[in-house]
């Protein structure tokens, strides 16, 4: 059998919660440290997560503990620096999102490990959630012909009372990004986008980015974006939407084709197909509506299952985790390629671009 790879963590917040059950019980991956500025932090996960160690210099845990693969989980305006001393050390880095404030800065963080012949991942977890495999599957098994629009949706309380982005006596690092609160959530948009669209060449990309809850903490909190590019097969329309004024939560996914649709909700899974169906052309709106309405119901109780095992929105993460990992012990590219990573950068980049901005 390949043996486990050595693995540490920079950053024992809220979002290692996440990363470090997989590093705990996957037998691909040993946790020989946790590191954090707070001792406290750091000797708590690594007692919690049985990792070997806990650190509060990163230095000094990449001399000691020696690992292969380190995960940044800081805020992203810390992970430059970070992500620049793992490569360099040898070690290969998966890097939560955003890995860099700009393209540019992607692309030497890249640059870094190409020269240092290790690989640096970013995470981009929804692209492995259950129903967005199952949508990329429908896609490629060509149920709703050609692409020819995708649709990304989210409404999220950013500005609630008890969200963290809105703590005044605790503001949050993300807003220090260029594209303020909205940044931690348009990478996804921007990779998910890509992905779907098969990969199409956004050659039009208009933005309007808009702050309508006012005051100074928020960039922006409203998103809506349009885009236009061919994939291959012909045009595609892209739209992203993102509001912290309407509800319920949602992150829903719609992609139209040639011959049908197919919709879900990553907050709230279920996949809806609408398209050709036996019986004819007269037949396939009922036919849709009874097979649409048996796979909701069944959707609901699933998901009633899936909070009792706390199988949640971010459950992409761990087969992410695995597929990267498993390539790794091969000597073989990682899932997320430097290729996802500048594609999604970019896009980023031309959303935020003051020629694109409405």
């Amino acid at each position: 059998m390949t043996s486990p790879l050595r693995a540490a963590v920079i950053g024992a917040g809220a979002i290692s919660l996440e990363h470090l059950p997989f590093l705990q019980q996957s037998e691909r991956a040993n946790l020989v440290g946790i590191c954090d500025l707070s001792p406290v932090s750091a000797r708590i996960a690594a007692r919690r997560f049985d990792a070997e160690a806990g650190y509060t210099d990163l230095a000094h845990m990449l001399r000691q503990a020696l690992p292969q693969v380190v995960h940044v989980l800081t805020p992203p305006h810390t992970h430059g620096p970070l992500v620049r001393l793992c490569l360099e050390a040898g070690a290969h880095v998966v890097c939560e999102k955003p890995m860099a404030a700009t393209a540019d800065e992607a692309q030497e963080l890249l640059t870094v490990a190409a020269t240092n012949k290790v690989h640096l991942v970013e995470n981009h977890n929804y692209r492995f959630n259950d129903e967005v495999v199952a949508l990329k599957a429908l896609i490629e098994q060509g149920r709703i012909g050609d692409v020819c629009e995708v649709d990304i949706r989210m409404a999220l309380q950013i500005r609630g009372e008890g969200s963290r982005f809105a703590d005044l006596s605790n503001i949050h690092p993300i807003h220090a990004m260029p594209a303020g609160v909205l940044h931690d959530f348009v990478t996804h948009f921007a990779y998910l986008l890509n992905e779907l669209s098969g990969g199409a060449d956004w050659q039009r990309v208009s933005a309007a980015w808009s702050n309508h809850g006012g005051g100074e903490l928020f960039k922006f909190d409203d998103l809506d974006a349009t885009l236009i590019g061919p994939n291959g097969a012909g045009q595609v329309h892209g739209r992203i939407r993102f509001s912290c004024r309407t509800s319920p939560d949602v992150f829903s996914v719609t992609v139209r084709g040639t011959e049908g649709q197919a919709s879900t909700d990553i907050f709230h899974p279920f996949l809806e197909v609408l398209g050709p169906r036996p019986g004819g052309e007269q037949l396939t709106p009922i036919v849709n509506h009874i097979v649409n309405g048996t796979r909701l119901a069944g959707a609901g109780f699933r998901n009633f299952g899936q909070k009792l095992l706390q199988h949640g929105p971010y459950h992409g993460l761990s087969r992410f985790l695995d597929s990267t990992y498993e390539a790794l012990q091969a000597d073989q590219p990682p899932p997320v390629t430097p290729q996802h990573i500048m594609a999604a950068a970019s896009l980023v980049d031309r959303l935020l671009d003051q020629e694109a901005r409405l």
